[in-house]
């Protein structure tokens, strides 16, 4: 089933509210409670439930949400892709996170191209969350991530393991020394943003130990990775970044790594898309012209 009434149900999701969901559908709230109504018929199974006066998805809303955020994208892919064989054309619309983006990806992209020179590129550059958000969305048909996200909501391809590392400004005292997580506290932590991938791996190191990043002696959240580097260039704290983004400082001798001897120093950067798509063989024939051939 996939008809109005399922974007009726998609609003609700988001805003947990009928009343919402009926002005962010310019309906009347009777109606939105008539389409719930029909699904719940449909499908013989209560799709929200709640607790006092929150509500929540049950175990079936939640199955019936993955179905149809999956069964949106194909029909949105499907017609793109009807499109453009009528046009004769190809298009990549696909995410990728900032480390990413910005450091993997033109390198292998150019080499798609020259292999594929008439394809229309739409590449989106945010943080995870966001590229999650517009994944389930449709709004992108795949996506490069190095943080977390939930395995059971999508396919998913190892690319590498890279190098996940503490720096600090070339004259800085802990200059390329060990040190512990917890000796790091008296430094400034200059982050990325929340829903960052790159913050979110230093999050859960600390809190597997009792931790958080509000232990450092005082806390910058930056958007712009070059604007990090730059901080921490000029010893406004130290931070914690992949070593794909600093390879150049790292060789020019800029930025020094420090050797955090409780820290998990590897994690992936994996190629990702809606779980159970029927477009599964052709993202995996993507992820091998555009990913795994130039590595």
């Amino acid at each position: 089933m996939l008809d109005f009434r399922t974007d009726t149900f998609l609003s609700v999701c988001k805003h947990m509210n009928y009343t919402k969901a009926a002005e962010e559908l310019n309906i009347t709230q009777p109606a939105v409670s008539q389409h719930i109504k029909y699904i719940e018929e449909y499908y013989g199974a209560k799709v929200f439930g709640f607790n006092g006066k929150k509500m929540y998805l049950t175990e079936a809303g939640e199955m019936l949400y993955e179905a149809i955020s999956t069964m949106k994208h194909n029909d949105s892919f499907l017609r793109d892709s009807i499109h453009n064989i009528r046009n004769h054309n190809s298009t990549l619309s696909f995410g990728a996170t900032l480390t990413i983006g910005e450091y993997v990806i033109p390198g292998k992209l150019a080499a798609y191209l020259k292999k594929y020179p008439e394809t229309k590129v739409n590449l989106t550059i945010a943080n995870t969350e966001k590229l999650l958000s517009m994944l389930d969305k449709g709004e992108i048909d795949f996506a490069v991530v190095e943080g977390y996200f939930g395995k059971n909501q999508y396919e998913h391809i190892v690319c590498s393991l890279e190098n996940y590392t503490a720096v600090c400004c070339k004259d800085h005292p802990f200059a390329e020394t060990e040190k512990s997580l917890e000796e790091l506290f008296s430094q400034t932590l200059i982050l990325r943003e929340k829903g960052s991938g790159t913050r979110e791996i230093l999050t859960r190191s600390l809190e597997e130990k009792n931790l958080g990043i509000y232990d450092f002696k005082n806390i910058i959240e930056l958007s712009n990775i070059n604007a990090v580097k730059t901080l921490v260039e000029k010893d406004c704290g130290i931070t914690f970044i992949y070593e794909a983004a600093v390879q150049e400082e790292l060789r020019k001798g800029t930025l020094k790594k420090i050797y955090v001897k409780d820290l998990i120093d590897k994690h992936e950067f994996t190629f990702i898309w809606r779980k159970n798509s029927i477009f599964s063989d052709y993202y995996k024939t993507i992820y091998d012209n555009l990913i795994n051939s130039v590595l």
